[in-house]
């Protein structure tokens, strides 16, 4: 006896800890959550990492991260909507697959407080990569929503720490289906889809076996399986409905949960999103007013200075071009605008470099985004422009006048506002 009057626990025996008793919890429920997301997870890992190979050779994104740099190469100009696709599906689909990353936690949670601890050494590596997993996909979740809602209150870059964050996610991933799979095709095979679609609350039984994950007294069920399904199902739906309206512009006004996703006011044909304003990026309004403002030239064998009147006239040298391109955010929103202005490559032949290995742009933004390089390829491409309208009017301030770059299945961060200079560079 103990001072308190309370035996001991036998040695070996459970310690007290949480009681798990839901009927409905096993490993067909388990698995059947567990084959939506392989499925849905490898995309959305897939499309992001292919929108970090998208910033391009040259910049600072995703930052110092060793060996596991993206390689360098230009990501296709060709479809122009491709960088849209790709980062709307990792935006979108990320989100979407929330209510059923949680359900799936809800279902395995059983298996983490289990006694002992540590059975084996498989055991022990099973557990290990589980920690790994489920790590690595909430910082995930957590860090790209408030990305998404440009809350950065964790302190550090963003697109380095996602960045990591997906690498290691990946890796447990493998682990964890090269040793879970054959159980989830036992337990997937156990039960009818069908059947369990078809059964009401009255007819819900626990799983006659399943280890750790199947209550040892289950309590009385309190909802079905299908409902469980159901009430998942209609979480994802009831998140696409709120989101799609980033990519999908006809619906955008019921994109609440994307901050600049939904429509804003603006002048006529600049009615579409605005990431950082002229306001926050600290722009002279007398740097750019068009009576002031010219653009440098430079890279060949003298600098050549333009003024906006002379971009706008055309002419043989600098005709005026149109091209109907995607505007894309890293956030996931996207809108598809007509674009005027002069083609990139008609700059460059004036600069006396007609074919630039790339060409750097340099902003009137004082801050982080005032530079950025554009590869040889892209400023080549016919539909790249040096943008001064949008929709037939000029740009607004707040979207880059007097002029802002525009090339087609590009980052909207590298589409550069208020343009100061141009250095088409041949090596």
């Amino acid at each position: 006896m103990t001072e308190t009057g309370t035996a001991p626990p036998p040695r070996g025996a459970r310690p007290p800890g949480p009681r798990f008793r839901s009927p409905i919890r096993g490993p067909w429920l388990t698995a059947v959550l567990g084959v939506v997301l392989l499925v849905g997870l490898p995309v959305v890992a897939v499309t992001g990492l292919l929108d970090y190979v998208a910033y391009g050779p040259g910049q600072q994104i995703p930052g110092d991260v060793g060996l596991l740099r993206p390689p360098d190469i230009v990501f296709p100009s060709d479809p122009p909507w491709l960088f849209r696709l790709t980062q709307g599906v990792h935006v979108g689909l990320g989100l979407v697959l929330i209510p059923v990353v949680l359900a799936k936690l809800w279902s395995v949670l059983p298996a983490l407080f289990v006694f002992p601890p540590v059975r084996s050494v498989a055991h022990l590596l099973e557990r290990l990569s589980l920690l790994l997993l489920v790590g690595s996909i909430l910082f995930e979740i957590v860090t790209g929503v408030l990305n998404i809602q440009y809350d950065y209150v964790f302190g550090f870059s963003f697109y380095t720490a996602h960045y990591l964050g997906a690498w290691v996610f990946m890796a447990a991933f493998a682990v964890h289906v090269v040793l879970k799979l054959p159980a989830a095709v036992r337990a997937l095979r156990s039960r009818s889809l069908r059947a369990e679609l078809r059964t009401p609350l009255s007819r819900t039984r626990p799983e006659e076996t399943g280890g750790d994950l199947v209550a040892e007294r289950p309590a009385a069920p309190t909802m079905s399986r299908r409902g469980a399904l159901a009430v998942v199902g209609g979480g994802s739906l009831l998140i696409a409905a709120l989101t799609v309206g980033q990519t999908v512009e006809p619906l955008r006004p019921l994109a609440f949960l994307l901050p600049r996703g939904r429509v804003p006011d603006g002048p006529p044909g600049n009615d579409f999103p605005i990431n950082r304003t002229a306001a926050a990026a600290g722009i002279d309004r007398s740097a750019v007013d068009p009576e002031v403002w010219r653009l440098e030239l430079v890279g060949g064998p003298a600098p050549f200075v333009l003024d906006r009147a002379r971009l706008l006239d055309g002419g043989a040298e600098l005709p005026l071009h149109t091209a109907t391109l995607p505007l894309a955010c890293v956030e996931g929103w996207s809108a598809v605008r007509t674009w005027t202005g002069v083609r990139l490559r008609d700059l460059a032949a004036l600069a006396g470099v007609p074919t630039p290995a790339s060409a750097v742009v340099t902003s009137f933004d004082p801050g982080g985004f005032g530079r950025a390089a554009v590869p040889g390829a892209r400023v080549l491409h016919p539909d790249s422009l040096l943008a001064l309208r949008v929709d037939g009017h000029d740009l607004s301030l707040d979207h880059g006048f007097p002029a802002r770059i525009i090339t087609p299945s590009t980052p909207g961060v590298h589409c550069t506002k208020w343009v100061r200079s141009i250095d088409f560079r041949e090596a």
